[in-house]
Parts: C-alpha cells; sequence; structure tokens
C-alpha cells in the first residue's frame, strides 16, 4: 500500500556553514577585496571600499570599548537608512555589544517600552526622520538629558540609558555628535579590540529585532553571530552573489531583510551595498539602480508594485539587473511576471522567513519552473528543516495537505528577550520554531503559503484562505493592488471583503464588475460581497500590510 510522503523536508548543501563571527567575516572580506566597493550611500554622498569601511568600522567599534560599552551590553538603533546605522552594525558586533533595533516609526510609548525591555545602555539615533522628531521624543521620555553631560545621563523613566549619541551635526544638550563619539576611537588601541573580538563566540547574541506583533507589545527576537551571518551568506549564495555584484537596498536597515538579507549578503560576498535614501521612494530606488549599474534589487512586493508605476520607469536602464529579492509579505504572481519582464530581473527570487529565524527558511532558484517560482516560496534553505503539521494535533501532514509551516535548523533565534513563556509558545521541545503561516508542501518539495492562521476566514463553515482570492484577483486588468480579509456577519459567521486600488487608468470600476469577472471562475463562496476601494492600505514601516487594521476599518465602516 502507497503511502504518500510527509510534509518534511531538509536543505541539503555541500556548502559547509560560516563558523565564525560578524567581524571576522568582515575582516577576511576586507583583506580579499580592499579596494572593492563595500557602502554607497548616495543620499549622504558616501562611497566607501572594504579597506575605508573596515576602518571607519573600528573606529566606531574602539569608541564603544573607550565609553565604557562591554560585550553582552545593548547598544539601541534608531534610525533610517544612514551610513552610521551599517558602521553601528559591525561596530557593535565587532566588539560583542548587542544591537537592538529599534522602529523607525516607534513613537515615545513604543521606545520607552523596547529600550527598557532590552535594558539600553546607549541609544545611537538620528535626530529626525519624516514626521518624527527623535531627539524631541528622547527629551520627552528623559529631560534630564536638558542638564546633564554626554555619556552621563541619569533617567528615571529610562533606568538603564547612560548615552545618546545623535547624528544630526548639530551639538544637542547631553548627546554627543557622531563625529565626537568616533573620535573616542583614538583613546582605544586596535590591539584592545582585535583582543576582545577574539574572545567572541559564534553563539553569541549580537541583536535583537523587535517583532511587529498585531496585539500586545512587540517581542525581542534575540539573534546570535551564527544565525544571521549564516543565514545573510546563503540568501547570497541563492542569487549567485560575487564580488562583482551591486546590491540595491531599499528595504529598512532596522528590519531583518536590509541588515541581513542585505548587508550580510553583501559583505559574505564582498559585494557593494548601495542605499537609494533615507526612506523608500520608487524613483530614486529607480534612479540608484539606473546611476549604480545594479545587478541586484530588494524589496517587498508593494515596493515593486510602486517602482512598476513610477513615472521616471521607462528612462531607467535595466540591463545590468540580473536577481534580486521580493520578499516580506506574499508576493502576487502577476506582479513577480512584470518584475522578471519589465525590469530584467530574470533571476529575481522569491524569499519566506520570518524575523525569529534570521529571517528566511524557504527561497526560490532562478533553476526552479517558471511556475514554482511565481506560485511557492521555494524549498528548504541548506541546513534547515521545514515541516508541515496539524494546527490542532501538531501531527506532520501527507503532502498536499494544508497545516502549520515549522522550520527548524541554524536559523532558530536563541529566545524571545526577557520573556520565556513567549519562547516557549514559539519554539516547541522539538526545537521547531512555529510559524502561524498555513502552507502546503507539494512531492518535490515547494512550499506554498496560502495565509495565516489567525487570517484564515470560515464562511459558513467553508475554510477560505486570502490569499488564493487576491492571486485570482490580481487578473483583472484593471486592479493594481488587492487585499481580501473577513469580517463578521451574522448568517454565515465571516463574509469576505476586498480593498481594491484600481490601476490610475482604469475605467470607472465597482463590486459588481468584479463580482461579475469572478462569476463562475472561482467558488461562488470565495467571491468577496464587500469591496472597498483605497489609494493605499494600511501598512507597518517595512511595507507588510496590515489586514488587522483593514478589518478594523472594515468593521467600523459597516457599524457607521
Amino acid at each position: 500500500m502507497n503511502q504518500a510522503l510527509p510534509s518534511y523536508a531538509s536543505g541539503t548543501s555541500t556548502t559547509p556553514l560560516l563558523g565564525m563571527t560578524i567581524g571576522e567575516m568582515l575582516d577576511r572580506t576586507a583583506a580579499r577585496y580592499p579596494d572593492n566597493e563595500a557602502l554607497v550611500c548616495l543620499h549622504q554622498d558616501i562611497r566607501w571600499t572594504y579597506r575605508e569601511f573596515l576602518e571607519r568600522v573600528n573606529e566606531a567599534a574602539r569608541a564603544f570599548l573607550t565609553i565604557g560599552v562591554e560585550p553582552g551590553d545593548r547598544v539601541g538603533i534608531w534610525s533610517p537608512n544612514r551610513y552610521e546605522w551599517t558602521v553601528t552594525q559591525f561596530a557593535t558586533a565587532k566588539m560583542g555589544a548587542i544591537l537592538v533595533n529599534i522602529n523607525p516609526a516607534y513613537g515615545v510609548h513604543e521606545l520607552e517600552y523596547a529600550m527598557n525591555l532590552a535594558g539600553i545602555s546607549v541609544l545611537v539615533t538620528a535626530d529626525r526622520f519624516k514626521t518624527s522628531n527623535y531627539r524631541e521624543s528622547l527629551y520627552e521620555l528623559a529631560p534630564e538629558l536638558h542638564a546633564g553631560t554626554p555619556g552621563h545621563t541619569h533617567s528615571q523613566r529610562l533606568a538603564d540609558l547612560r548615552a545618546v549619541i545623535n547624528m544630526d551635526s548639530e551639538k544637542h544638550d547631553g548627546m554627543w555628535t557622531w563625529d565626537e563619539f568616533t573620535r573616542f576611537g583614538d583613546d582605544t588601541p586596535q590591539a584592545t579590540l582585535d583582543d576582545v573580538q577574539n574572545r567572541l563566540q559564534f553563539d553569541d547574541p549580537i541583536n535583537i529585532q523587535f517583532t511587529s506583533g498585531t496585539t500586545g507589545n512587540p517581542k525581542g527576537a534575540t539573534l546570535t553571530h551564527h544565525n544571521i551571518l549564516n543565514n545573510g551568506f546563503f540568501v547570497g549564495e541563492s542569487q549567485r552573489l560575487t564580488d562583482r555584484d551591486r546590491v540595491v537596498i531599499p528595504v529598512p536597515l532596522y528590519h531583518c531583510f536590509g541588515m541581513v538579507m542585505g548587508n550580510l549578503g553583501c559583505i559574505t560576498h564582498g559585494a557593494a551595498m548601495i542605499y537609494p535614501g533615507e526612506g523608500f521612494e520608487p524613483g530614486t530606488v529607480l534612479d540608484a539602480v539606473h546611476r549604480e549599474k545594479a545587478t541586484s534589487l530588494y524589496g517587498v512586493p508593494t515596493m515593486f508594485i510602486a517602482e512598476l508605476a513610477d513615472p521616471s520607469f521607462d528612462h531607467c536602464d535595466f540591463s545590468t539587473l540580473r536577481t534580486g529579492i521580493m520578499a516580506g509579505s506574499t508576493c502576487p504572481a502577476e506582479v513577480m511576471k512584470k518584475v522578471n519582464q519589465q525590469m530584467n530581473m530574470k533571476e529575481v527570487q522569491i524569499a519566506y522567513g520570518m524575523t525569529e529565524t534570521s529571517p528566511v527558511s524557504t527561497q526560490t532558484s532562478s533553476l526552479d519552473p517558471f511556475d514554482k517560482q511565481v506560485s511557492t516560496v521555494g524549498r528548504t534553505q541548506p541546513h534547515l528543516e521545514s515541516m508541515v503539521v496539524d494546527v490542532v494535533s501538531g501531527r506532520v501532514l501527507p503532502r498536499g495537505e494544508t497545516g502549520e509551516l515549522c522550520t527548524r535548523g541554524y536559523s532558530v533565534m536563541l529566545k524571545y528577550w526577557n520573556n520565556a513563556e513567549k519562547t516557549d509558545e514559539a519554539i516547541d521541545s522539538a526545537g521547531w520554531m512555529h510559524t502561524g503561516d498555513l502552507a502546503t508542501m507539494d512531492d518535490e518539495g515547494y512550499i506554498e503559503v496560502v495565509g495565516r492562521i489567525k487570517d484564515m476566514v470560515i464562511r459558513g463553515g467553508e475554510n477560505i484562505y486570502p490569499r488564493e482570492i487576491e492571486e485570482f484577483l490580481y487578473t483583472h486588468p484593471s486592479i493594481e493592488e488587492v487585499q481580501v480579509t473577513g469580517i463578521p456577519d451574522k448568517t454565515y459567521g465571516e463574509e469576505l471583503i476586498a480593498w481594491v486600488k484600481p490601476h490610475p487608468d482604469a475605467d470607472t470600476l465597482n463590486g459588481e464588475d468584479i463580482k461579475a469577472f469572478c462569476q463562475g471562475k472561482i467558488a461562488h463562496f470565495k467571491i468577496p460581497r464587500h469591496y472597498k476601494f483605497v489609494d493605499e492600505f494600511p501598512m507597518t514601516v517595512t511595507g507588510k500590510i496590515q489586514k488587522f487594521r483593514m478589518r478594523e476599518i472594515s468593521i467600523d465602516d459597516m457599524n457607521a
């Protein structure tokens, strides 16, 4: 009797894991490719080779030691994409401090929570970003800064904080400027830094990233050198990155996509990190691709959608582009096809994962059949394991059945910082990280993510996965972007609502038109009953669409 294969796969590889710290990796790359461009920060007019970048990193690492930061201390970074962010990332890794990434969109309350949970003693901050004035937020939380001496802060509300480094060139009360701070590097010999770096272990925690929870306070995923260095390396390996590649990174550095897949993916291969701006603007990204002769471009689907629609698109030279990563949320097949064909990204890849897994667990390959590239999140990454389990029983399901996707291996975080209870909920006794995503695994090991467990809509006893409907609605010629979620219904328990962003040049579009388009093509119970036409969607700063907010807004609209 033939029995279906279990939904389990392991990523085999003849390439071993990197058994070193991030600092050791940077030293090796700079020695091998000293004259390669390492960091190009266009909005700050920075263009450094690996030799120059390493000098800046070592200087900042020695400065941290000079001001009393020790291995294991938490250093916060609150800033949009700037060269100081990346120097801080590698400087803290070199001297063993744990970098705490703070979302640039955080307000005062969220900042206070994050700093106190992680016990941040030194904060590196931009002065402002868009409508956020970081300096004033800090003065609100720690008014003691006004009368304090830089490096000797004593704050009632931020008990662990003792120093603030402001990237602004202007001097502010109680804060060092970036230039003042880096000059402290002269007071610590390089031999002292080398000695500290040599004592670090690759399993040491080096990074805390806050997950963007939809309910409750964010949790601090705690990641090691081994976690994120290897993940960045293997993401780059899948793209076949070399020391000749030039990667445009418009995604936020505070997120794994930017600092791991972007920065660490580059430094493990001697490639160039290119930042178009502090935040995402489609025109500046296209300009960076054009001017810098980029070979790889990163982004979430909403970024690629905006780039495809930008007025400057037709004037951009995409001839050097070869590959890139589309990740962060599910990637509509129609968008993927346009990126592949119109942006010359013939080898663009889908990557899937979560902050807690460093982040990538699965990835497509340029060698995969096209239908697999646009309909799945690929196969299990090297040295990792995946399985799909029954949501209720936790038992491994046969291939082809829908259940919760779990991942295990080197990429799984150490823990949630200071939260043993949530750690135990997320990582089971066998070491499997439970993602909360619903997925299927086919006979070849390709994984399709069909939604979040909490996003699944149950209408009249039928399980409906919104992504399936979204993929179909993307084939409507007048729809530029669409998101589907559930809202309460007295008769069926839940009903579907589609938020639709029409193409700018589309004729008048309404719900009845879309229903007619769906008739006979998808099951009647999958056709959304309600429609909301919008110009934009509620999003996180990383470009992830917040379906819980869509649901809340839709319910409010219905009750109005």
